[in-house]
């Protein structure tokens, strides 16, 4: 039996899977026909709407791999020429072996031969912005190809110093493993993302390199590697350290070592952590740079709700998430993904102590929320939600807002 067996068996579309799981219906496609495999942390998702366990999952997932493959021809067993994926992943190949190359080149000799680095610091800042953007991450795939491509060519030719484009390395690779982490391509994003800390090393750029330890470190997170990730975060506030103290850098690395230490228990260690994030507000001037490094402070107060939700200390997060509320007003529309964050982990508070009211206040208000937006991410969370709601009975207000949550799901899928 195949995922697509299975899936069938449950009376699922891919669509239906897909929206269910919290992917893309392509991703899906790609599951079904063994160019990819759910990765760890999907898993437990698959295997639910699969209903199966783990166990299942993982052997089916491991029979698919001996299967005979059907004979293909040459023009179809590669990725088309015009694949960004591919074409991103051949630059990288280039460029790391340029770049080595080019950094035991003689700081002096180096510097002779002028400087246009900063010409790519700007663009890449240009970059960031597009990628933050666009609603499709992947179609961000091209640009970032074609800016690859002129560094790559900026190396060779010797047209910059050493570190000047050793920082622009550093920073878009970062930017090239958010674009591999946006599609699940989690070996891809660590490959980015540990280059773009070798760069930026070379660049002596503290507070870039402690970006890139950082965004590694959410790899670790997403498969489940939580005392890799605090470790690799600890290393990052050191580094941090040693960068600019007007930028948030290391607060950034605090809060999310905090993420790695809630899910280890640890109540104490990520309660100091959260304590050191949160001195970022002391600082003043532009604390960020919109690109490589986002952190403002601005999430902390749901940041901490969350945390406190994971450690089980439901008190202490509703307190938080409360204040976040008043953190993350509907009046701006980018916050609607935050606002409905915070609403459905304020029901799941609810859920938790089998406060009926609680769970329907905030339920329903995620729910208006997620129909006036057409957020997806609002809707995946209420979806999420319905597992906690499970715990409750049969209360007729519960099933009612399951239905309402269910109907949602359907008119999305229909829309895909």
């Amino acid at each position: 039996m195949s995922i697509a067996d299975r899936r069938r068996a449950r009376g699922l579309t891919q669509e239906g899977f897909a929206f269910a799981v919290g992917v893309d219906r392509r991703t899906v496609g790609r599951w079904e026909t063994g160019k990819s495999k759910p990765q760890p942390p999907q898993r437990p998702k698959v295997a639910e709407v699969l209903q199966m366990d783990l166990d299942e999952l993982d052997a089916l997932l491991a029979s698919a791999e001996v299967q005979p493959k059907p004979v293909r021809s040459a023009s179809s067993a590669h990725h088309s020429p015009g694949d960004p994926d591919e074409m991103i992943r051949r630059e990288f190949l280039r460029l790391m072996a340029v770049s080595g190359s080019v950094a035991a080149i003689p700081a002096g000799e180096a510097e002779a031969l002028g400087d246009s680095g900063d010409d790519f610091r700007r663009m890449n800042g240009h970059l960031w912005q597009v990628y933050q953007l666009a609603r499709a991450k992947h179609s961000v795939h091209p640009v970032v190809q074609s800016q690859l491509t002129a560094l790559n060519d900026a190396l060779r030719d010797g047209r910059a110093q050493t570190g000047t484009l050793c920082f622009a390395a550093g920073d878009l690779f970062q930017l090239a493993g958010e674009l591999a982490f946006d599609a699940n391509r989690y070996h891809d994003a660590a490959a980015s993302y540990s280059l773009a800390a070798s760069a930026s090393k070379e660049a002596g750029a503290y507070d870039l390199w402690a970006c890139a330890l950082i965004r590694s470190a959410y790899v670790d997170l997403s498969e489940r590697h939580y005392k890799r990730a605090a470790d690799t975060l600890g290393a990052a506030r050191s580094v941090a350290m040693r960068g600019d103290s007007n930028l948030a850098t290391k607060h950034w690395a605090a809060a999310v070592q905090a993420e790695a230490f809630a899910w280890l228990g640890d109540f104490g260690a990520c309660e100091e952590a959260l304590d050191e994030a949160e001195k970022v507000a002391s600082l003043s001037g532009q604390v960020w740079n919109g690109g490589w490094l986002r952190f403002d402070g601005s999430r902390l107060a749901e940041e901490r709700g969350a945390r406190y939700l994971q450690l089980n200390r439901l008190g202490l997060a509703e307190t938080s998430l409360k204040d976040a509320l008043t953190l993350a007003p509907l009046a701006a529309g980018h916050s609607f993904r935050r606002r409905g964050a915070v609403l459905v982990d304020l029901a799941a508070i609810g859920a938790k102590r089998k406060d009926l009211e609680q769970v329907m206040q905030y339920g329903l208000e995620a729910l208006r929320l997620a129909r006036a937006s057409g957020s997806g991410y609002v809707a995946r969370r209420l979806h999420s939600l319905t597992s906690e709601l499970g715990t409750l009975g049969r209360d007729r207000r519960i099933t009612e807002l399951k239905a309402e949550i269910g109907s949602l799901t359907a008119s999305r899928e229909g829309m895909t």
